[in-house]
Parts: C-alpha cells; sequence; structure tokens
C-alpha cells in the first residue's frame, strides 16, 4: 500500500513538473472565477441592453444574486421575446480579453414580486466589438436550457470555452413572453493576447479502414481552403492524447483532439500559420503540443521558422528552432520554441514536415507588453540587443524567465517532499494508534450480567444472609486498564446528546442509578461505572437495571396520531432533536391498560414529547429508534414511561409522562430549598417545622 502511494505521488510530481516546465496561460478545469458581475468588479458602465423596460430594470440590475432595494431585481427588455426573433440582448464588455469556461442565470424574483425567466438563451461573443461570433457545442447546438424558476442559479459549462472581451445574452422563447434575466461570467484573463490564428484546413487520414478528421470543428472564423480570423482548438486548453484515435471528450470522432497535415498535400513540405495578437508584445517563447507515433507514420515537425510582423509588412530575418527529434518515446509533448525576445503584433510560422503526417493540438505563447527606450539604437535585422557578438540570437532563452522557472521547480520539489514526509509520518503514527487500540479491544472493559437462579426467584421467597451479600451480585467484577495504557481509544464514538431544560429530563437511563432497598433482598438498581470501548451497532449501553423492570422481550409501540398533538412549549434543545411540553387529546383511551394515566377523558393530557431532526444522520436516527425500543420495555412506577410513538413519518417522535416536579434529582433540591426557606422563619414555627419533616 505504501509503494503504491509513493508510485502515485511520484507520477503526480512528474505531471507537476511536466506542466510548470510547459508554461501554458491557461488551464480549463481551473479557469472557473466569478469575472465580476455578482462582486462589482465589472462596472454599470460596462453593462448594457438592447432596450429596457423601464429605469428600474435596466441593464445595470442584470447582475446574479443582485439585492440592492434600488430596481426591480433583473434586466427586463422594453418588449415581449418573439420565438423568430433574437434582437433583445444583455450586453457585458470585460474591457479585455478572457478564457470564459462557465456562464450562470437567474430569473427577477424581487422578493417574491417577480416571476420572469429566461427558459433558453444563446451566447454572442466579439473580440473586437465589430465581428460577433454565435457559440456553439462541440455537436453544433447554439441553445443553452436557462432557468426554471426566478431564484436559483443555473451554471453551464461552454465546452469549447471561448475567448472574448465583450459577451452577448439572448433569450430564446417558443412562444411570446416577458422575460427577463441576471447573468455572470466565469473564467480567467486570457494572457496570451492571440485574436486569431490563420491556418489549412485540416486533412482526413484513413487508418486501416478507419477514417480519422483532423479539422477545426470549433473555428470560430471563416473557413474555405484556409481557416482565417478566428480561434479554436488550438486555443481550447486541451491537450491530444498519445494515441490520437482516441480523445479527452466523450462520444466525439477518431482523432478530434488533433489538428493534421499530410504531407503529401502540402507541396511546399510546411505548415504555415499566421497568428495576430491584440496588441505589440515582446514574446520570449512558444509551446507547442506535438504527437509523436511514428509507429503510424506521425512526427513532431523538424524545423520551425517564424517571421515577425510589427507593421504592415513582416521583417526578413526570421527565428528558426530545429528541436531534437524523438526516435524513442512515441509520447505527445510541448515542444518550446524560443522567439528572442522579439517585439510583434503578428507571428508566421513555418512548421516543416519530418514524416508523413505533423498533428498538433495547442499553441500557447508567453509574452508581455513591449516597451520602447528611444535612447537607445535601434536593433537591426531584429537581433536583441543583450547579445554579445558571436551569439545564436535563436537558441538563447532569457536568463530571467529561466531562474524563476528554477525557483518554482525547486518551490514545488521541496512542498512535495514535505507531503511526503507528512504522509509518512501519519502512517507511523496511525500503526502505533491501531496497535494500542487492539492492546485496548484485548482487555475491554465488560460488565456482565450475573444471571443467578435467585434473580428470577419468586418476589416473595426469602434469602439468606450470605448469599445477598456475595452471590447475588448483579455484576461481576470489572476488569481494569492497563497500566502502560490509559487513554480512550480513539474508536470511541460520541452519542447523540439531547440538552434538557431544568423542568425535564430525558428517558434516556442515567449511567448511575440511585439504589433504593427491595423487600426481596434484591436491589432494583446497581450503582456501576462502566465504559465500552468497543464500536459496535449499540450505542446506547444500560448500566445498573435490574431485569425486573422489563416486562418482556417483544412489546409493542403503539403509533398515535400526529393531529392529536398540540405543542404548547419548548422544555429542551440538542444536536439532534428537541423536547416539548404537549396536549394530547384522547391519549387515555389509546393507552393499553398497563398504561393507564390518572384525568378524565375530556381534558388532555400533557405530555412530553421528544422529536428527532428530520436532518439528523443515520446513526442519530438509528439511536433514537433503539431508545424507543428500549422505552417501550420499561415497566416501573419509578421510572418515566414511553406512552407512544410517531414513526411513520418524519419528523420522528416519542411521547412519555410529563414529569411536573422534575427529575427525583430536582425534587430533592427544591424539597431541601423548601426546608432551608422554612428554617428561617420565627422560632416559635421551627419546632413545629421540624416535627413536620421528622
Amino acid at each position: 500500500m505504501k509503494v503504491m502511494k509513493v508510485e502515485l505521488i511520484a507520477h503526480h510530481v512528474v505531471f507537476i513538473l511536466l506542466a510548470a516546465a510547459v508554461q501554458c496561460q491557461v488551464n480549463p478545469e481551473m479557469c472557473r472565477y466569478p469575472l465580476g458581475m455578482t462582486g462589482g468588479q465589472i462596472q454599470d458602465e460596462d453593462i448594457s441592453a438592447s432596450s429596457h423596460w423601464s429605469e428600474s430594470t435596466a441593464a445595470r440590475f442584470g447582475r446574479v444574486d443582485l439585492d440592492n432595494g434600488d430596481g426591480d431585481g433583473a434586466w427586463c427588455p422594453d418588449i415581449m421575446s418573439e420565438p423568430d426573433g433574437l434582437t433583445e440582448y444583455l450586453q457585458v464588455d470585460l474591457r479585455s480579453l478572457h478564457f470564459i469556461t462557465l456562464v450562470g442565470t437567474q430569473g427577477r424574483h424581487a422578493d417574491g414580486m417577480g416571476n420572469e425567466f429566461a427558459q433558453r438563451y444563446r451566447i454572442k461573443y466579439s473580440r473586437d466589438g465589430s465581428n460577433w461570433v454565435g457559440w456553439h457545442d462541440r455537436k453544433g447546438r447554439q441553445v443553452i436550457e436557462g432557468n426554471r424558476n426566478a431564484y436559483d442559479v443555473v451554471l453551464k459549462d461552454l465546452e469549447p470555452p471561448i475567448i472574448a472581451r465583450y459577451v452577448r445574452f439572448m433569450p430564446v422563447t417558443d412562444h411570446s413572453m416577458i422575460v427577463c434575466m441576471r447573468v455572470e461570467l466565469y473564467g480567467c484573463q486570457w494572457l496570451d493576447g492571440l485574436m486569431s490564428y490563420t491556418i489549412p484546413e485540416g486533412h482526413q487520414m484513413i487508418y486501416r479502414g478507419l477514417d480519422v478528421y483532423f479539422n477545426d470543428s470549433v473555428y470560430d472564423g471563416a473557413s474555405a481552403e484556409r481557416l482565417t480570423k478566428g480561434l479554436g482548438q488550438l486555443t481550447d486548453g486541451t491537450w491530444g492524447l498519445d494515441d490520437f484515435l482516441h480523445s479527452h471528450i466523450y462520444g466525439m470522432w477518431p482523432g478530434y483532439d488533433y489538428l493534421g497535415w499530410n504531407n503529401k498535400s502540402l507541396p511546399k513540405g510546411y505548415v504555415e500559420m499566421i497568428f495576430e495578437f491584440d496588441r505589440v508584445r515582446n514574446f520570449t517563447s512558444m509551446k507547442v503540443h506535438c504527437n509523436n507515433m511514428f509507429s503510424r507514420g506521425v512526427r513532431m515537425f523538424r524545423q520551425a521558422t517564424c517571421y515577425f510582423r510589427s507593421g504592415p509588412d513582416w521583417e526578413p530575418d526570421p527565428v528558426t528552432f530545429r528541436p531534437e527529434l524523438d526516435r524513442i518515446s512515441q509520447g505527445a509533448r510541448f515542444i518550446t520554441v524560443p522567439l528572442g525576445d522579439r517585439t510583434a503584433s503578428a507571428i508566421k510560422c513555418r512548421f516543416h514536415f519530418s514524416d508523413g503526417w505533423m498533428l498538433l493540438s495547442e499553441v500557447a505563447f508567453q509574452s508581455g507588453s513591449a516597451v520602447y527606450n528611444t535612447s537607445l539604437t535601434p536593433r537591426k535585422h531584429g537581433h536583441p540587443t543583450n547579445l554579445l557578438p558571436g551569439e545564436d540570437p535563436f537558441h538563447k532563452v532569457d536568463d530571467s524567465n529561466t531562474r524563476i522557472l528554477i525557483g518554482c521547480l525547486v518551490a514545488i520539489i521541496a512542498i512535495l517532499l514535505a507531503i511526503i514526509v507528512i504522509i509518512l509520518w501519519r502512517q507511523v503514527w496511525q500503526k502505533m494508534l491501531e496497535k494500542a487500540s487492539r492492546r485496548l479491544l484485548d482487555h475491554e472493559l465488560t460488565a456482565r450480567l450475573a444471571v443467578q437462579t435467585q434473580a428470577f426467584s419468586s418476589l416473595h421467597s426469602s434469602l439468606t444472609s450470605d448469599s445477598g451479600s456475595t452471590s447475588n451480585s448483579t455484576y461481576e467484577s470489572i476488569f481494569p486498564l492497563c497500566s502502560d495504557y490509559q487513554e480512550p481509544s480513539r474508536l470511541i464514538r460520541k452519542l447523540p446528546e439531547f440538552a434538557q431544560s431544568t423542568e425535564y429530563l430525558g428517558p434516556s437511563i442515567s449511567p448511575r442509578a440511585l439504589a433504593s432497598s427491595g423487600l426481596d433482598g434484591a436491589p432494583h438498581y446497581a450503582e456501576a461505572d462502566i465504559i465500552s470501548l468497543q464500536e459496535s451497532a449499540d450505542c446506547y449501553s444500560i448500566t445498573a437495571v435490574n431485569m425486573n423492570l422489563f416486562s418482556g422481550t417483544d412489546s409493542s409501540m403503539r403509533e398515535f396520531p400526529r393531529h392529536k398533538l398540540t405543542f404548547k412549549e419548548k422544555l429542551g434543545e440538542g444536536q439532534f432533536g428537541e423536547v416539548h411540553l404537549c396536549e394530547a387529546e384522547g391519549m387515555q383511551d389509546f393507552l393499553d391498560e398497563d398504561l393507564s394515566i390518572e384525568g378524565t377523558n375530556e381534558s388532555p393530557l400533557l405530555v412530553a414529547v421528544k422529536t428527532l431532526r428530520e436532518d439528523a444522520n443515520k446513526n442519530a436516527r438509528n439511536d433514537f429508534l433503539k431508545e424507543i425500543r428500549i422505552m417501550s420495555r420499561l415497566r416501573d412506577a419509578n421510572i418515566v414511561r414511553l406512552l407512544a410513538v410517531c414513526v411513520d413519518t418524519d419528523p420522528l417522535c416519542m411521547i412519555t409522562e410529563y414529569m411536573e416536579n422534575g427529575d427525583l434529582n430536582q425534587f430533592l433540591c427544591m424539597l431541601r430549598l423548601k426546608e432551608a426557606a422554612g428554617g428561617d422563619k420565627a422560632e416559635p414555627e421551627e419546632e413545629e417545622g421540624e416535627s413536620m419533616v421528622s
């Protein structure tokens, strides 16, 4: 088991180190933060709409969970939504490009005054504010299922995610109706700054009679012989598997995760891609995820040549990078192409074939805002200004980024080593505790009832003085704990507690009963402290209870109608339930003869009702039913009796006698207080008071 855990941790270490080395800009599984509609980071002026019904339903009120009392609770358009029209929308401006993975919608509730919501809607988005694209999922569906009421927030994953600055929510209806919406966006900032890429259309492979399509099915730009002015699978944050016939996405066709091209279909021997960005940036490197299953004719590119453009023309001096070809491992991997801190707003890269096919699944860029210093002489031919003579500008990587990466890797390794040490230490300590627990269980405290012939003899039979002091002991001896370990075992489970008020003490049997003298010489109660260390299904241990208290082994519990109970006041409250004082109508007719209670049939009877909360866990529920079974078998004038139960439906209830004077302890305390108060009276009355007490 320990070896498996260490191997699992090692796999996680390799994965984290790989992810850190790749430095991808976005991870869809982690990029799920609210972008500011609820928290207020998105300003009112950044929220607009096609129209609004009134100022109190303007676009600025279309925020999820908005409850500031200023408006009417949501954005509502001026006209009713029609089935054939998508003219009404709520628009959010994020001020910069964001990677959006999740959306949330809500209707207009307005503290119960509103009931308008969007059952379905569509999303349109834009990166520049002029070209709008309709979102669709991986299977081409555009309509998103929305709300079913006006108050719940419904979250929907966007698969694939979208990269946008502007987002529009457009209600969709199947008949004319009024629709109101509140929205929230979830994701993170798009640090790449990539606005679009232009690539050739993907090709089709026939592998052993199986059609494998390597096209970009979620591309949001124009599609012809080349894909232009859009983004798609190369920026969706999903890496392809080692085997390109399989996919991360369930139900998709073989080859879905990759874009692929055949060397024979491109006579120039390379695939040309153009990447356009939001502004001029200083590029450090480019990460390209490639497949390398050379057993099927697929290999990583043998050379990447990248040109840069900050104005209308491409710079003449490119960056060339030749990765070392891997002829051993067929695993997919990221290849880092250093870009030499070149400044540009667009990059054109040519990836040269090294085999029959080339498959790519993800492209990411590491860059920062370009900083211009007019005091320095402009660079010639695009070479970095910090290069020494004779250095290769195409293979030099920024030292500052390298130092940061090394520092991060060292910190991650130190944290993982600390976690491994903590896990191993916990395992050693857990074994020590388990060993100590087994020793405790071997010497468990037991209190066995000494069932003797005298215990079941007639109540009128007489016992000898010797047997009354020795052989008629209700309990045998209690084994002591071993001296080297006397802490309570961690296996002990806390029992459910029901705190009682001072007016009423619950029917649970006390572990230290009061001893009373019996006429037959056998005590009704035995006094002993019993600790049960073995965890079992029996959570209640009955101690010091004489066998004569039980009337039988199968006492029925009758169901009392709930509607005949009238709650008067709460007597106490515990962790899992409450105790109430109630009036029970017709209780005298309901009870058996052995449970008859003094009183008239016309007047209701005061009873104590102990209830279990509906949200109580399974253990508390079982303990409650177990207590009912125990109480139903007790028959003694000195113990509160169980009258009836209500267990057909929740909440579970047990109905017991109500003690007006509290329990025995409270009664004796009140009696002592009365005696003390009587002692403070005048001297002539003191003698009379003492004679009354005697």
